[in-house]
């Protein structure tokens, strides 16, 4: 079966900026945050599940075909929960299942912990963790980085990597390897096409008062009684987001199933399509409350 072209939409968000999205497969909703902040692009189909679900892919505000807000205080991730929430409202949705990638994830979790009701299951994919107050050491990153060492790009890479981590160097271009199970040709064009576009977005989401302590105390504490089913995906080489990390979140979180996908780092829909369409419909489908 052929999958429906995808339907292009706006709206507008409460503070007035115009707000694009579009609508592809066929099924149940899906409504998907992108990280970066970054446009839904990158997302693709997220391997093929658009043939199980209906993903709603937004463009976050000042990316993609969505507009720049007029104040930038709007790129703030805590701000970024009202334009999923005048999303959810604009298709009619009373509750919906969430899904969020990246740095997209700390816009997800503060939606359900503010919007609780509305959120049937939650899927939290290579998160971020900076709305609920994880950090990541540099040592985890560095040690999870040296099980690449057999790979050709490594040396130019980990160099990089270990500048940064100390402060001497910032060629974030250098680390991409790191981002995929696998470097190759395809992994190139996703990374070129990929890369967020909009400088003051990716300053302003994580703006003063984004992330407060006590914003981060209440998302905490939500997750802890959050009512939905919750999966959380990690990838077995996500520098970004390494396993032993995102186990931290998952013992935050009510309802919580952790799974590590083999092989995988930060996309793990293009790593291998067809694992990762499988644990999203297997939760999906199968997640109950």
């Amino acid at each position: 079966m052929s999958t429906p072209p995808a339907v292009h939409g706006t709206l507008t968000a409460p503070d007035g900026t115009r707000l694009a999205h579009r609508l592809t497969g066929s099924g149940d909703p899906l409504l998907c945050v992108p990280g970066g902040p970054a446009d839904s692009a990158y997302l693709g189909d997220l391997g093929g599940l658009d043939a199980h679900r209906t993903l709603v892919l937004p463009d976050l505000r000042g990316t993609g075909r969505s507009a720049r807000p007029a104040d930038p205080a709007g790129y703030r991730c805590d701000r970024l929960v009202d334009d999923i929430e005048a999303l959810r409202a604009h298709l009619g949705l009373e509750r919906v299942d969430l899904l969020g990638h990246s740095a997209g994830a700390n816009v997800a979790v503060q939606y359900a912990a503010r919007y609780p009701h509305r959120v049937t299951r939650l899927v939290l994919v290579t998160p971020g963790l900076r709305a609920v107050g994880i950090d990541i050491a540099a040592e985890d990153r560095l040690g999870l980085a040296r099980r690449r060492a057999h790979e050709p790009w490594f040396p130019a890479a980990f160099a990089a990597l270990e500048a940064i981590n100390d402060g001497t160097g910032d060629d974030w271009a250098a680390i991409a390897p790191f981002r995929y199970g696998r470097w190759d040709e395809a992994a190139r064009r996703h990374e070129a096409a990929s890369r967020p576009d909009n400088p003051e977005a990716v300053a302003g989401f994580g703006a003063d008062g984004a992330f407060a302590p006590d914003r981060i105390r209440a998302t905490r504490a939500a997750l802890a009684t959050l009512p939905a089913p919750v999966l959380l995906l990690a990838g077995e080489f996500d520098l970004n987001s390494p396993p032993g990390v995102v186990a931290e979140l998952a013992n935050l979180v009510s309802h919580a199933v952790l799974r590590v996908q083999p092989g995988a780092g930060h996309y793990p829909w293009l790593d291998d399509p067809a694992a990762f369409a499988e644990s999203m419909t297997a939760f999906l489908d199968g997640a109950s409350r």
